[in-house]
């Protein structure tokens, strides 16, 4: 019997990396070597998404970042957790940052419109869900799903995560990750909807008993339902040992170099 050998790889045009749509971008990344033309045009179009995400995110201020899931809809009470959390985080002089789509993400930008904080989101090309919600000043729109997580991380003081699916949890151990590493601060991260993560929570006390993180990783997280406790920790970790003080004016973006500040007054705290 013959020996089957695998198929080869379909020859693409060489322009084919110019006209590939959005959504497609992380596929096509991913999807192994290709030519050397293609994989330099991949690597300009990351500069690129990187680029857009400085200039548009360098003046919005101090963040946090909310994460959680796009499918949770208005009548839900975590929805209306998020909403709360958004408005209490505005309140304390934060940004509030979020993938930018609906249920949770549009939950927590609702909240901070509706106290007139300022609201922002990195939202990504994607088939199917990432369609922007309605309540953002700034909205990046990125091809690249690791640029977009890496912004998100990127200027944010703290991280709220709200139930979610597959998405929040990558989100959620992305930061952890990050923080256990020392490849950021030690920023806090808080944990809302506690009945839906107990599971959760309870394996990754299990991974400390079990010796495959150190007793002081559990202390990377904060488990609660109050937004006031929420916010307390917020403050006592983030604005007290990073220096965040009052502020009267941001700096001057300079729209020639394509920076783009946010109307309106700056933020309460830098």
């Amino acid at each position: 019997m013959a020996n089957v050998l695998p198929a080869e790889k379909i020859s693409e045009p060489p322009h084919a990396p110019l006209i590939s749509p959005p959504e497609r971008a992380d596929e096509i990344f991913l999807e192994g070597p290709r030519s050397r033309f293609a994989e330099f045009c991949t690597l300009l179009r990351v500069m690129r998404d990187f680029l857009h995400g400085f200039r548009i995110l360098h003046f919005v201020g101090p963040c946090v970042t909310v994460f959680g899931s796009a499918r949770v809809k208005p009548d839900d009470p975590h929805y209306e957790l998020a909403r709360e959390m958004g408005a209490a985080i505005a309140r304390l002089g934060f940004t509030v940052m979020t993938g930018g789509g609906p249920g949770i993400m549009e939950a927590a930008n609702r909240g901070a419109k509706e106290v007139g904080g300022r609201s922002v989101g990195c939202n990504v090309e994607l088939p199917f869900e990432q369609v922007s919600n309605a309540y953002l000043d700034r909205c990046v729109r990125l091809h690249y799903f690791f640029v977009r997580k890496a912004l998100l991380v990127k200027y944010s003081y703290a991280f709220v995560v709200m139930p979610g699916g597959a998405g929040t949890l990558d989100e959620l151990f992305e930061a952890l990750t990050l923080i256990q590493t020392g490849k950021i601060k030690n920023f806090p991260i808080v944990i809302m909807g506690t009945d839906y993560w107990k599971e959760l929570i309870g394996f990754i006390e299990k991974m400390a008993e079990r010796g495959k993180i150190g007793p002081s990783d559990l202390r990377l997280i904060f488990a609660t339902d109050s937004v006031d406790e929420a916010i307390a920790h917020i403050r006592s970790k983030a604005i007290e040992p990073f220096g965040l003080r009052r502020v009267a004016h941001m700096r001057r973006h300079f729209p020639w170099l394509g920076e783009r500040g946010l109307a309106g007054k700056g933020p309460a705290i830098c």
